[in-house]
């Protein structure tokens, strides 16, 4: 017979052992990231879980009690962790949360709800339909008229602006006169083909529209392309491109698909029977707002973000501007209609019409989730607690930050500026045009992308510094960028950060060559 396990700590008790543990794992650490590498951190880890090489230790016969093990791993956790409080960990759309959604997210942990049915969260239900209306309404929708629900970020809201998409097409009788086709910039989301490739609407392939020298799409090309299309399309627009933080102009977008439905009804009857079902049957415009929609908590920022209300769908992510615990995505659309696909499948288990016509609603039909954790709860804390002012002021923080960022790297000459600054992003590359000479600045001219990644290598290897890498331009020359969304990040702590990339670009240029290799470290 197996042995009863001891009585375990109550969780005010693991919730004051975890704190803690984040506070000694956070002084192990040191710095934004922890130093050596994968492979010393994976060691290091597989330590803390009692791993063995057979794979038997993390779930031994006999436990080591929570005291124990809550201890060891989250210490471990936060010691091997990237650390978006750290104002030199500036890579990603990886905020800081703020500690009342934190303490919000132990409230939904603790009490576990599940919104696939009312019964399983009453309160939870209310509070998403609230939260969503707010949402709608800060992004122009009617709040009475707006339906829409969260999800796990981007990925999923974008899944669910195509899949709309598709199945507005399919309903409506356009849709015999061509196949959806799906038209987005050169700078949108990975997930948005990925979204088509799921759906089966990636044939022909997703039409990418270049954009202009500051990452935004062209709206005369988008024009040109949807006029050689016949049939219904999905536009994505992209407010707030990963790379640059670009808004795509979003009025003069929704402006093109509109073009594009009166094109499509006033093709010749023999040709195009009258369009019915849903308004966009033959144009849904989805703006991907993931990063640029927490602009609409700020009067500053706002405005780059008109037209947003003209859209079928919205993305927003509220674990980027909006400093929530992940997954806090939000899906939005202005009327209730448009989600046949949801709503056909049934499961009288959790959804029945008897019980909403008794009044017991359900939010089964909006997601394409069943089992769905009640993450609306933080920020309905979070909007009650600051509420738009207060959010606004974090964004302009950021957006502060990231001008300042902008003007320092102008001002230094081994660093050259790719965009300019919309939202809190920053893109430049090193240049070694200052402190190196001869040979090394020779090779290092020739190869500067290599020099780049290998500035940022050098950062993250030695904890340093997390700072981010991607391609620009039409040669897609490698260049660094700063997502500065930490506002209690000072200027001091921007410019000490920048001063180290560059330091580390004269170190690794200065070096360059001299093993006769031609590799950089």
């Amino acid at each position: 017979m197996r042995e009863v396990p001891q009585p375990q700590p109550g969780l005010d008790e693991l919730v004051g052992m975890t704190l803690t543990a984040l506070a000694e794992g956070r002084r192990r650490r040191g710095g934004p990231l922890p130093a050596g590498g994968p492979s010393r951190v994976r060691a290091a880890v597989q330590a803390a879980l009692g791993a063995s090489p057979d794979r038997t230790s993390l779930l031994p016969r006999t436990g080591i009690g929570a005291a124990a093990a809550i201890t060891g791993l989250v210490e471990a956790l936060a010691a091997g962790s990237a650390d978006p409080a750290d104002p030199w960990c500036a890579a990603h759309l990886h905020c800081p949360p703020l500690p009342v959604a934190v303490a919000a997210d132990l409230a939904v942990s603790a009490l576990n709800p599940s919104l696939d049915s009312w019964d399983q969260a009453p309160a939870a239900t209310t509070i998403e339909t609230e939260v969503v209306a707010a949402l709608a309404e800060l992004a122009g929708f009617d709040p009475d008229q707006a339906a829409g629900t969260i999800t796990t970020g981007g990925t999923e809201s974008n899944l669910m602006g195509l899949l709309l998409a598709r199945d507005a097409a399919s309903n409506g009788r356009l849709a015999s006169n061509g196949r959806l086709r799906v038209f987005r910039s050169t700078a949108a989301h990975l997930s948005v083909d990925r979204a088509a490739a799921v759906l089966g609407i990636d044939t022909p392939p997703v039409a990418a529209i270049p954009t202009d020298d500051q990452d935004r799409m062209r709206v005369d090309l988008l024009r040109k392309a949807l006029a050689e299309h016949a049939g219904p399309v999905v536009v994505v627009a992209t407010a707030g491109t990963t790379d640059a933080g670009a808004v795509d102009p979003l009025r003069e977008i929704a402006a093109a698909v509109e073009e594009h439905r009166r094109r499509l009804r006033r093709r010749p009857s023999s040709a195009a029977p009258a369009e019915t079902g849903h308004p966009a049957s033959s144009g849904w415009l989805h703006v991907d707002a993931a990063y640029g929609g927490g602009a609409l908590f700020s009067d500053r920022l706002a405005a780059h973000l008109d037209g947003v209300a003209l859209a079928d769908s919205v993305a927003l992510d509220l674990h980027k501007l909006g400093w929530q615990p992940a997954p806090a995505g939000v899906f939005l659309t202005p009327r209730p209609d448009g989600w046949p696909s949801l709503r056909a499948a049934q499961a009288d288990y959790l959804r029945s019409e008897d019980d909403e016509a008794a009044g017991f609603p359900s939010l089964l039909d909006r997601s394409l989730r069943t089992t769905r954790r009640a993450d609306s709860f933080p920020i309905a804390v979070t909007l009650r607690a600051l509420g738009r002012d207060g959010l606004g002021a974090l964004v302009d923080a950021c957006h502060d930050l990231a001008r300042h960022a902008e003007r320092t790297v102008q001002a230094d000459p081994r660093l050259e500026p790719a965009f300019p600054v919309t939202l809190t992003t920053v893109v430049f590359r090193y240049h070694p045009q200052a402190g190196v000479t001869g040979s090394a600045a020779a090779c290092t001219a020739e190869r500067p992308d290599q020099l780049n990644d290998a500035i940022r290598r050098a950062l993250l290897l030695d904890g340093r510094a997390v700072v981010g890498r991607t391609r620009v331009g039409p040669d897609r020359a490698v260049h660094l960028k700063l997502t500065l969304l930490n506002p209690n990040a000072t200027r001091a702590d921007v410019d000490a950060l920048l001063r180290l990339i560059a330091a580390t670009g004269d170190e690794l240029a200065g070096g360059y060559g001299d093993d006769g290799t031609g590799n950089i470290p």
